[in-house]
């Protein structure tokens, strides 16, 4: 199966209106204890007119503007199927990227582009770009990504946006994301009122919607601290997740919700808070839309969204299985 990149590489903290706060207590994303793996070693290999990314196992190419201008879904297509005809850059695999390896090469602390500050690419265009994963509850509507500021949502097929062939290598193909669709019943590990993800290490609350009721961002943490403080000896370690451990429950095969087959939650709401701030307009903080799967944002003092609580994981950037070729740290 596939890694998941469970921490984001945000390290600043921000109050409700925009403003940089310190994160000491707040329980934001950038407070929560990281190791930064994909930060301090060598993340990008350049190989002449390709990259490689040495976390996912995916290979780019340098140039992320091959077509020099919007196309299609179709005509996307069409146009990583020609590079593989002709063994582009002495490669045959190349193909749309999808939703998994344009959301993995996110950065949640860069914006225009979303991409960390040292990346190696040329020609980035801080627009739109295709995925090449349809919308499983609307399959005339594709999945994009917008590099400017990071948000992941569906668009018509038809529309027009940018494309960055990747060439997947071995974590990320076809067999094995049926396999990891067939397997994600036996994913979780029901632990009394809690459920723990075997793909992630996370411990997920299994009512979805333990406060009953929809909440500000700011609301949000403080109900996690009340409940906290509430636990005997009040040590509990409930938390806000972050928006890539929300992402990491998505499951692009389903719908209505958006989670994995034979998923053991109940209560699940439209919209869920992460711990992660929009960098690009901090007044906001990025959200899980449950219904599709759409990464947005949500406007921190409105009381529009639920907060659904998280535990773990200990020392883990990625948490994975079958799957040892990158196990060192």
């Amino acid at each position: 199966m596939e890694k998941h990149l469970v921490e984001t590489d945000q390290t600043s903290c921000y109050t409700e209106t925009g403003s940089l706060v310190s994160c000491k207590g707040t329980g934001q994303d950038a407070a929560q204890e990281k190791n930064f793996q994909y930060v301090r070693k060598k993340r990008f290999r350049v190989m002449d007119r390709v990259v490689q990314d040495n976390l996912t196992g995916a290979t780019w190419t340098k140039d992320a503007n091959l077509a020099d201008f919007p196309l299609s879904w179709l005509e996307a297509q069409r146009f990583v199927s020609e590079m593989r005809e002709r063994r582009a850059y002495g490669r045959g695999d190349w193909q749309l990227p999808t939703r998994f390896h344009l959301f993995a090469l996110l950065s949640h602390q860069c914006v225009n582009p979303a991409i960390a500050d040292d990346h190696p690419f040329e020609n980035i265009f801080d627009g739109y770009y295709w995925s090449g994963d349809a919308c499983a509850r609307l399959p005339d509507q594709a999945w994009y990504v917008h590099l400017g500021g990071g948000r992941l949502h569906r668009g018509m097929k038809h529309g027009s946006y940018m494309l960055w062939p990747v060439s997947p290598g071995r974590n990320r193909d076809d067999n094995d994301s049926k396999i990891s669709h067939l397997l994600s019943s036996e994913r979780f590990i029901i632990e009394g009122k809690y459920a723990k993800d075997t793909r992630t290490d996370l411990i997920w609350y299994i009512d979805a919607n333990p406060f009953g009721h929809v909440l500000s961002w700011s609301e949000a943490f403080s109900v996690i601290q009340a409940f906290n403080e509430s636990l005997p000896g009040g040590y509990g370690d409930w938390r806000i997740p972050n928006i890539r451990e929300l992402e990491s429950l998505v499951d692009l095969h389903a719908h209505s919700p958006s989670l994995p087959f034979g998923h053991p939650f109940v209560n699940v709401q439209d919209v869920y808070w992460s711990s992660t701030t929009s960098v690009y307009e901090p007044r906001y903080a990025w959200s899980l839309y449950t219904q599709d799967g759409i990464i947005g944002v949500g406007y921190k003092s409105g009381r529009d969204f639920f907060a659904w609580p998280v535990r773990g994981p200990e020392n883990a950037t990625f948490q994975h299985s079958n799957d040892t070729s990158h196990d060192k740290k």
